[in-house]
């Protein structure tokens, strides 16, 4: 079965970007883009460790600054795409707004409520949109997940698991990435977090959380699992785990009266339905980095809203936050 990305349509004007960090995920938006995309495209990057990245700007036709302040300075810069440590988000999204860009931030949006809100108000008050950086969401399979719950043609909704892990933190040798300042909660900021950020998006906010945090061995590469129990605002009960360091995996499953579908990566979707054979379904794959770009610049240019809305924006930072606290204490968490 095809499936079609999310973003193509008609054809707009392209739309000049920044991209500011240029670590391995920067990187990958760059790939996803340049040369690839006639809705938007990178003519700035900024990278303060700026002699590491001049070969990458080269190879893909853009000028290249170790200062945030050229970009926001810059008339021809529409918008700023920001992959950067997490503790930066707050501010580099309340500056680019206040100058007039455009802002897409790579997931986590903050790592505290209270920071969302302030950006998600400075980027109101600016009239600028804020895209965040959930990629799984433009999945194939998951956007066939999202129509299927959204059908209802599960029946009433119970409960829904899910998994991600993979063999990133394997990759790390140092750096900002497996600093607890950062990157809280063990494996939730990198890989869980996508986990929980689809929950949202399927079922609306989290109402309560115990969730724990079991260490196998620190340093580097870190060994642990989390698993987290949730109650949804509907209702709905949940269960999530990641593992790091191990093998790629996602799954997200959600069940209700009248059955049940389950996602399987990036293009495999299960749907199994009481009294009938289950039905494996196989998507054709897209590129979900330049999808959800290429979302952005719809909703830059008043095409269509980001598909995340401000408050499963704020939805999922808020769960994360009372996942993390449920952690740290070791009891459960009840959300206002």
């Amino acid at each position: 079965m095809g499936a079609r990305s999310p973003s193509s349509g008609n054809r707009a004007a392209v739309i000049d970007a920044a991209i500011v960090g240029l670590g391995r995920w920067g990187r990958s938006f760059v790939t996803a883009i340049q040369g690839k995309s006639s809705r938007i495209r990178f003519v700035l990057g900024i990278e303060p460790q700026i002699d590491s990245a001049r070969d990458f700007a080269v190879q893909h036709g853009f000028k290249l600054s170790a200062d945030f302040a050229s970009a926001l300075s810059d008339p021809a810069i529409a918008a700023v795409v920001l992959t950067t440590p997490h503790s930066l988000h707050r501010e580099q999204v309340i500056a680019a707004a206040r100058a007039g860009k455009q802002v897409f931030c790579e997931k986590p949006l903050a790592l505290h409520s209270a920071d969302a809100r302030a950006m998600l108000a400075a980027c109101r008050d600016a009239k600028v949109v804020l895209g965040v950086g959930h990629n799984r969401r433009f999945w194939p399979a998951m956007l066939e997940l999202k129509r299927i719950v959204a059908s209802g043609e599960l029946g009433q909704l119970l409960h829904i698991e899910g998994h991600n892990s993979n063999e990133n933190s394997n990759r790390v040798a140092g750096g900002w990435r497996l600093l607890p300042e950062e990157s809280p909660g063990g494996g939730m900021t990198g890989a869980g977090l996508h986990v929980l950020d689809s929950f949202i998006g399927l079922l609306g906010p989290v109402r309560r959380v115990n969730a724990r945090l079991l260490t196998h061995k620190a340093g580097v590469p870190p060994l642990d699992s989390v698993a987290a129990m949730y109650e949804f605002a509907s209702g709905v009960s949940g269960l999530l785990a990641t593992v790091r360091a191990t093998s790629f995996y996602l799954r997200v499953h959600v069940f209700g009266a009248n059955g049940s579908a389950e996602v399987l990566g990036e293009c495999e979707l299960v749907l199994r339905k009481i009294g009938a054979e289950p039905q494996r379904l196989n998507f054709t794959p897209f590129d979900s980095q330049r999808a959800e770009l290429e979302a952005f610049a719809d909703a830059i240019e008043g095409r269509a809203p980001y598909p995340i809305p401000a408050e499963q924006m704020l939805a999922t930072v808020a769960a994360f936050e009372a996942t993390v606290a449920s952690i740290e204490s070791g009891a459960s968490v009840t959300l206002k």
